[in-house]
């Protein structure tokens, strides 16, 4: 590659990596970035192959796999297909960490009947790109289309350096993700321990009794009624006032 190619390059893996970046910024949570993330993905290999392809994106947190996202619903439906057969080139993908190219689904022996489901469906071609996730999230980038061999080298190479871009996006759209649901259950764990603590306070009130007594009293209580202590608490303060807890965060 010449000097002035090589800087075309660098400029359009620039530009690839700010627009990724972008999409993280404007959605307002993980599932929106990755259907943001398939239908730019859809049209940037598809400009750059000058072919059509349609994409989806399998992605496996907390040891469940699903369809997170896709360009098309015929591509959401082709990415469900192969994961009811619990196997096929997009999750080998994930699980393996390699690219896997199908040139004909037709004739595919690797996973014949996936492969025929597909072609029924007039996608010819299937190329999954990994994509590197922290811990125990993996992910894989489905591509699809109609033509027989229609991912030569090169587009291999584009789509593995596209995705090279996305995961690092992804990465951090699923820490963003991480960090609100952090954030969600530590206030609602405070939420709780609020209302605990004001049943808590009016039991003490009523018995004259210590602050462990009463949350012994709270505990036997809700373990009699076979009913959450959290609930027990609500229903105990609600019985004294009308205005439901609420916990301060200023």
């Amino acid at each position: 590659m010449d000097k002035s190619a090589f800087k075309a390059q660098s400029r359009a893996d620039e530009v690839v990596a700010e627009q990724l970046q972008n999409l993280v910024v404007d959605s307002r949570d993980v599932n929106e970035f990755l259907h943001e993330f398939c239908d730019y993905s859809a049209r940037a290999i598809s400009e750059a192959m000058e072919l059509p392809v349609m994409c989806a994106v399998t992605l496996s947190r907390h040891r469940r796999t699903t369809t997170a996202a896709w360009s098309d619903p015929q591509a959401r439906l082709m990415d469900e297909i192969q994961q009811n057969y619990g196997a096929g080139p997009c999750l080998q993908a994930m699980n393996s960490g390699t690219t896997v190219l199908v040139p004909d689904t037709r004739h595919d022996t690797r996973w014949p009947e996936y492969g025929q489901a597909i072609a029924n469906m007039g996608q010819l071609s299937v190329l999954a790109v990994p994509l590197a996730l922290d811990n125990d999230s993996r992910a894989a980038l489905n591509i699809f289309a109609a033509e027989v061999n229609a991912f030569g080298s090169e587009s291999i190479s584009n789509a593995e350096l596209f995705a090279g871009h996305a995961q690092s996006s992804l990465r951090l759209a699923v820490r963003v993700a991480a960090g609100q649901q952090l954030a969600a259950d530590l206030k609602a764990a405070m939420e709780s321990r609020t209302a605990i603590d004001l049943a808590a306070g009016i039991i003490m009130g009523q018995n004259r009794c210590s602050q462990e007594e009463a949350m012994a009293i709270l505990v036997k209580a809700s373990s009699g009624r076979n009913q959450k202590l959290r609930t027990l608490a609500e229903n105990l303060v609600a019985s004294i006032s009308s205005q439901e807890p609420f916990t301060h965060f200023d």
